[in-house]
């Protein structure tokens, strides 16, 4: 049995003649993803572990909703509020002591007003206290595959042991889209006023919400500033079937941020083509077979498979199938018997599916076992006779 390796010239139609450009960021690191395929379309700088400022309140609200989903709180819980989160600087829902504010006041508190004070509460809600909670901040980011993210409190005020890789922030952002859809909503919202306290902290301060764009719209997620990490932003935006996910650090402004976050969306949503590479069921390959019924069996993808392509990539796509051969029947419709690997220029990971039988292959009878054998030792035979002729 030997690796068989069959290389398509092309599997793409026709793509528009759009010049794709390789986005160079003014962002210190940035990482943009496509959400709907799963594609990273940018990496710069995006797994060094950086000071993520307000940014890491991501984390906070997806521990937040992570209690929510298994019945530990409800919407309408209510915590109390410490002198220490009365305490806290910057921004603010402008907690005291006497209040017992709800967990959907708190989720709008620390997305919309970016609430110092609002992530202390949730913290020492859930955990007695924001060390504790800074500690299982940490651990649950691990388990997320969140490598280079460490946390020292729940609201990313400026501290050494407060770090997070752009590419993290990114893991936990889209995990926030895809995994609580139910919640999401907050992030688009624009106004919070708790008890009429902070007019002047009360509006989202999320630039590329109150863009209207004609095409694509930005619907979150959240901003960050301390004079460490400069101005940084986890943004998500939808074009039709669309949605991308960008985070960028290390801005020298808010207009700088604002720019910036606008442009790669521009860039992610028109520089790159959404086409069909492979449908589930059509030829791709065909195998030989092994003392089977048929002498070879059909591989076709095991699903559809759509790709982001860059606009200018027509001819530079590499699909490559993989498989064994010849396969030993017998072999089931459906059964898996090798994959496709999809190369794209400009794309980091190559992407593949699974290539499966188009039919089942019976094992052969008696006499395709002889004829089997027949061949097998006659070409033993034929090497002995070439290696006495050769001696």
């Amino acid at each position: 049995m030997k690796l068989t390796r069959l290389i398509f010239a092309t599997l793409l139609g026709a793509l528009t003649a759009l010049p794709a450009f390789a986005f160079d960021t003014k962002a210190h690191a940035a990482w943009v993803y496509d959400v709907t395929t799963k594609t990273v379309l940018l990496s710069k700088n995006a797994d060094i572990p950086l000071p993520p400022a307000s940014m890491s309140k991501l984390m906070t609200i997806d521990m937040l909703f992570e209690a929510l989903e298994d019945g530990r709180i409800t919407m309408d819980t209510t915590f109390p509020v410490s002198a220490h989160a009365q305490s806290m600087g910057g921004s603010t829902m402008f907690l005291n002591t006497t209040d017992r504010p709800s967990v959907r006041d708190l989720i709008q508190g620390i997305i919309i007003n970016s609430g110092n004070d609002a992530c202390v509460v949730v913290a020492e809600g859930l955990a007695g206290s924001e060390r504790a909670f800074a500690e299982l901040m940490t651990e649950r980011a691990h388990e997320l595959g969140m490598k280079n993210s460490m946390f020292a409190n729940a609201s990313g005020w400026p501290d050494p042991g407060q770090r997070m890789s752009m590419h993290d922030l990114g893991i936990i952002a889209d995990r926030i889209i895809t995994h609580f859809p139910q919640y999401y909503h907050f992030f688009g919202e624009t106004h919070f006023n708790y008890k009429d306290r902070a007019p002047a902290n009360a509006q989202n301060r999320n630039p590329l919400l109150e863009i209207k764009a004609a095409d694509w719209k930005a619907d979150g997620m959240k901003t960050g500033h301390t004079q460490e990490s400069g101005y940084g932003l986890v943004g998500s935006a939808v074009m039709g079937d669309r949605r991308i996910l960008y985070v960028l650090s290390g801005m020298d402004s808010e207009a700088a941020r604002a720019q910036e976050g606008e442009a790669v969306a521009n860039w992610a949503f028109r520089q790159f083509v959404m086409k069909d590479v492979a449908k589930a069921g059509s030829r791709l390959a065909q195998a030989s077979v092994w003392l089977g019924a048929q002498d070879s069996v059909g591989l076709a993808p095991e699903k559809d498979l759509s790709l982001l392509i860059p606009a200018n990539a027509q001819d530079k796509v590499k699909a490559e199938a993989v498989f064994d051969s010849p396969i030993a029947a017998p072999i089931t419709k459906g059964q898996k018997l090798g994959k496709l690997v999809i190369t794209v220029p400009g794309l980091e990971e190559p992407r593949e599916v699974a290539l499966v039988a188009e039919n089942d292959v019976k094992r052969g009878g008696f006499m395709v076992r002889v004829k089997a054998a027949v061949a097998r030792l006659g070409g033993k035979a034929f090497t002995a006779a070439m290696e006495k002729v050769n001696s």
